[in-house]
């Protein structure tokens, strides 16, 4: 049972409220269709039922509100517009990624893919995808978490006749199993056909609540349409007639040169309309809405013109003050860990980066030993002098703007919001990723590198540095930092050009200011630190860490160390006060 009492819209200015004190019901075991014309409220009363819109009013879903309900995804499927996805990604990567966001197992993205009628298209992208598909497509990703309630906005809009046919058909099926199907439409026809129950709303407000016999019987009648130029005098001759032979005729007249007649024939009007020397364009049968939206021409004086039975919802009594919808935060991933690598790993930008940056390293590699002037550590990660961080290093951070700014961009887990929800979680996830595909690529460009050198000048100039854990662990720290300074970057602006700018600012920026600072002389030495930390603690660490101690702190004390590590420390509270304000906002 889906239940929506008292809801109204923010209104924008001196505008009035595009969802004026909406109350209705969708049982459950029946179709619902929200009837109404293009800006009539329809997607914002949806939005407003699924607090993705601030306002008034309360929504129950059986029950319960949505904030209230633990797992939002396992008990209310929502379709909202074309399916937010990366085109590259394919179908079936696309659904296992929400399926690790819903915590459902990645079996019922087949599953889905069969009951859609993709089975065989799981492996197409979602860019090649038809509008027919991609409303198959998000369709499926509203049923992953076998939902008991259906939310669906304009679901058959774009789709062939035979394409609305199917989707009409697999919703009445969901329904027949005990289900609650709600989606909105502007066709009387559609919902007359499709629907169980029909809602319809003008201007915001609720014009009928009824079944489709009562429905169909009050807003549906038989007529007869008709275009000709001289439509105002058609129309007269046709409303004369009719008085004369005391019939119950209604002539509406519609945009320019249409007339919409109701209770006569093709016939009929065909004979008036050449007894009387007038000219007809078209002259049809059809099956027409009796809204109250046109303005009617009077026929008989006894016929009402547009005859509106209220349903029971619209005498539910109503508090004047419904409670208020504050939009709130979208929910993260249930397996942020796992959503996380098949987002990474869905797309082949992620494989191609890391493909490429390995060759180029491997080349700068080769290109710096001609001159033999170069140290073996720079040589090792392909690090001259005149680029500002090796090509592993900046792929690192690239991959990290890449993690946040492709949320942004494409908003998988916040369909509606345009935004990615700041959950700890997520964040968490990502930094473990971005983490380890930054040791593995630092790991892999060394390795490449050094083939690359053994393979090209000979296995006499690679050799093992005495300090290989303290460069080890520089090396590391600095792929890390910066995949870290991307995905925050990215986070705080929510765009990857942003992360990517957050990367190159540290060697470009804080790095030369640092050095500044650095360049003084010194009377104070960080000798003795370990000892001096170990007065200070409580818990007694063995003496054999003091050296692993300093040269950590050697590392850190770095001019890019340093400046990496003020970076990551501006690049989180950054973070943190976006997040909190959001929140507040919120």
């Amino acid at each position: 049972m889906l239940q929506a009492i008292g809801l109204t819209s923010t209104p924008h200015r001196d505008r009035p409220p595009v969802v004026n004190d909406l109350t209705f019901e969708a049982p459950p075991g029946s179709v619902t269709a929200l009837l109404g014309a293009p800006g009539s409220g329809k997607t914002t009363a949806l939005r407003l039922m699924l607090e993705l819109e601030g306002g008034r009013g309360v929504t129950y879903f059986k029950g319960r509100p949505l904030h209230r309900i633990g797992h939002p995804a396992r008990e209310v499927g929502v379709l909202l517009g074309d399916v937010p996805g990366h085109p590259a990604r394919t179908a079936r990567g696309q659904l296992r990624m929400l399926c690790a966001a819903a915590g459902v197992p990645a079996s019922r993205a087949d599953e889905l893919l069969e009951v859609v009628g993709l089975a065989g298209l799981g492996d197409q992208r979602l860019g090649t995808l038809s509008a027919g598909m991609d409303r198959r497509l998000g369709l499926a990703s509203a049923l992953l978490g076998d939902p008991h309630t259906l939310v669906l906005d304009e679901p058959t809009e774009g789709l062939s006749p035979r394409e609305r046919s199917w989707l009409h058909g697999l919703l009445r099926a969901h329904a027949a199993q005990g289900g609650t199907v709600l989606h909105t439409t502007g066709d009387p026809k559609e919902a007359a056909r499709a629907a169980d129950r029909v809602v319809t709303i003008d201007e915001g407000r609720l014009v009928a609540d009824q079944d489709v016999a009562d429905f169909s019987r009050t807003r549906l009648r038989p007529r007869v349409a008709v275009r000709t130029p001289h439509a105002a005098r058609l129309a007269a001759v046709l409303s004369r007639e009719a008085r004369a032979a005391q019939r119950s005729v209604e002539v509406v007249a519609e945009d320019g040169s249409r007339l919409s007649v109701y209770g006569s024939s093709c016939a009929e009007v065909g004979d008036t309309a050449y007894r009387h020397g007038l000219p007809v364009h078209q002259l049809a049968d059809e099956t027409g809405d009796a809204g109250p939206v046109a303005a009617p021409v009077r026929g008989a004086a006894d016929v009402p013109v547009r005859t509106v039975l209220p349903g029971p919802a619209s005498a539910v009594a109503i508090s004047k003050l419904p409670p208020p919808i504050p939009v709130r935060p979208a929910r993260g991933p249930l397996r942020p860990l796992r959503y996380e690598l098949r987002r990474l790993f869905g797309v082949r930008t992620t494989v191609l980066i890391m493909v490429a940056v390995l060759v180029a390293s491997a080349a700068v590699s080769v290109l710096l030993a001609r001159s033999g002037k170069v140290p073996l550590p720079d040589l090792l990660v392909a690090w001259p002098d005149l680029l500002p961080l090796p090509p592993a290093a900046f792929a690192a951070g690239l991959l990290g703007a890449l993690a946040f700014g492709d949320e942004f961009r494409y908003p998988a887990l916040a369909a509606g919001r345009g935004t990615v929800p700041r959950r700890l979680g997520l964040l968490m996830a990502k930094l473990v990723v971005s983490a380890g595909v930054a040791l593995l690529l630092a790991l892999l460009s060394v390795l490449a590198d050094a083939e690359a050198l053994r393979l090209v000048y000979g296995g006499d100039l690679v050799a093992v540095p005495e300090n290989a854990p303290q460069l080890a662990a520089s090396w590391a720290g600095l792929s890390v930092g910066c995949a870290w300074a991307g995905l925050l970057g990215a986070g705080v602006f929510r765009l990857t050009v942003a992360g990517v700018a957050a990367v190159l600012a540290v060697p470009v920026l804080v790095v030369p200011l640092m050095q500044k600072l650095l360049a003084g002389p010194s009377a104070r030495s960080i000798t003795g630190l370990p000892g001096r930390l170990r007065e200070l603690g409580w818990a007694q660490w063995p003496y054999e860490t003091d050296r692993l101690a300093m040269a950590a702190v050697r590392v850190v004390a770095q001019p890019v160390g340093l400046a990496l590590s003020l970076s990551l420390s501006a690049l989180i509270c950054a973070y943190v006060f976006t997040t909190l304000r959001g929140r507040a906002r919120w």
